[in-house]
């Protein structure tokens, strides 16, 4: 006599079944009383195996007493169950959406076998691990399920404790898949949250430097009074011709800090000779020439500056070789240089100066185009004559606007402190 339980506070409700009940093929497959026999299981143990496995699993045979025997066996062990009579009626349970942790399979089915369920379900669910159950003991049909992605295999008759064990490693081999899925994925999200963070901090760290860039550069105007405005003007030439020549928002960026910070070195020059009414002499001119360098060497310790303090080292160049600290020339000098010097000279021509006043725009471009070859790079060149002039016209308004609200602001605040 065959007794099917289920443990209640850690005794078995049994619901007897005769051996003589059990079909041909499930007496062939070896399933005896033995299987299934009462036994008292530790109230503790009930609900610890519930708490923990209550997973659940298909049960796929078409043989109804053998779904009914391994069915019992992990009801027993606190599993949840689900029947299927076919391969055929397996994919369709699984399609209703239900979510099965494991299958259990038989091989040899009508309609559709074993073989070709596991085929199917490693497409449509490949988290859920498949254990094929039969009574063929051919080590090639073995291999065969293995090969197509079973993830055990396991011949009739076997014992309870061959069958729970399987189950167990099953489970614990997807629970393990899953969460070390889970872990890469929230640690991925994790990753880009922190990359994000750090994106941002360095964002809001850049702009606090150009703040503070931006402060040295209107400290720089003042103290050379002859040029103010002249940095902020050369920065947004320098930024349209780049515009117009197609580089990248980041080397533009560059470009714009290495515009920005061209005379930065001048503020190591004495003012006696930064200031000097006249002409100077060849020692001061000499001393004057030191600022591209004085310039470099104030920026190039700064990481996000070191390729801005190339352009500050090398705007004084000239693209035929004859400009100064190093006599580079042609690609040997930064392309941010070679569009720095039309824009610098477009903003020197179109500026008073004590001793001329402003010219054209199109007097500007006349001296351009009639030094390209030799002090500027001709490929810059022709970006810029293609540029309409409405544009630089319209670039300087912004700036001395810019500059009159800065003055105006300044003087509010100087009035206010003196109340």
């Amino acid at each position: 006599m065959l007794h099917f339980h289920t443990p209640i506070y850690g005794f078995c409700v049994n619901s007897f079944v005769t051996s003589a009940s059990l079909s041909p093929m499930a007496q062939l497959c070896g399933f005896t009383s033995q299987d299934v026999s009462v036994e008292y299981i530790a109230p503790e143990e009930i609900w610890l195996s519930v708490l923990m496995t209550a997973e659940r699993i298909l049960v796929v045979d078409d043989e109804d007493s053998i779904r009914e025997i391994v069915s019992s066996m992990l009801s027993a062990a606190g599993y949840q169950c689900r029947q299927a009579g076919s391969g055929v009626d397996a994919l369709a349970v699984l399609n209703t959406g239900e979510d099965f942790a494991l299958m259990l399979s038989d091989l040899m089915m009508r309609d559709l076998d074993g073989i070709g369920l596991l085929e199917q379900t490693k497409i449509k669910f490949p988290e859920m691990p498949v254990i094929m159950v039969t009574a063929v003991h051919d080590i090639s049909v073995a291999l065969a399920a293995i090969r197509n992605g079973a993830y055990d295999y396991l011949l009739k008759p076997f014992e309870r404790e061959q069958l729970l064990a399987a189950v167990r490693r099953a489970l614990e081999t997807r629970r393990l898949k899953l969460e070390n899925r889970a872990y890469q994925s929230n640690l991925e999200s994790l990753v880009a949250a922190r990359t994000e963070q750090l994106r941002q901090t360095m964002n809001d760290l850049e702009r606090s430097y150009d703040i503070t860039l931006e402060a040295l550069g209107d400290a720089l105007d003042l103290k050379d009074s002859e040029t103010e405005g002249h940095s902020k003007r050369v920065t947004a030439f320098t930024i349209a011709i780049a515009r117009a020549m197609g580089l990248s928002a980041e080397r533009i960026r560059v470009i714009a800090r290495g515009a920005f910070l061209h005379d930065i070195g001048k503020m190591a020059i004495p003012d006696a000779i930064l200031r000097k009414p006249g002409p100077l002499t060849d020692e001061e001119r000499a001393i004057m020439r030191e600022h591209c360098y004085r310039g470099y060497q104030m920026l190039r310790k700064i990481p996000f500056l070191t390729e801005a303090s190339e352009i500050v080292y090398s705007h004084q160049e000239k693209f035929d070789g004859t400009g100064y600290p190093r006599q580079l020339k042609h690609e040997e000098i930064p392309l941010g240089a070679r569009i720095f010097a039309v824009a610098d000279t477009l903003d020197a021509i179109t500026s008073d100066r004590p001793y001329r006043a402003a010219q054209s725009i199109w007097a500007a471009r006349e001296e351009i185009v009639r030094f390209e070859g030799s002090q500027f790079d001709p490929a810059v060149v022709r970006v810029f004559c293609e540029m309409p002039e409405t544009i630089w016209e319209d670039l300087r308004k912004e700036i001395d606007a810019q500059l009159m609200r800065f003055a105006a602001s300044k003087s509010r605040t100087a009035s206010h402190s003196l109340v």
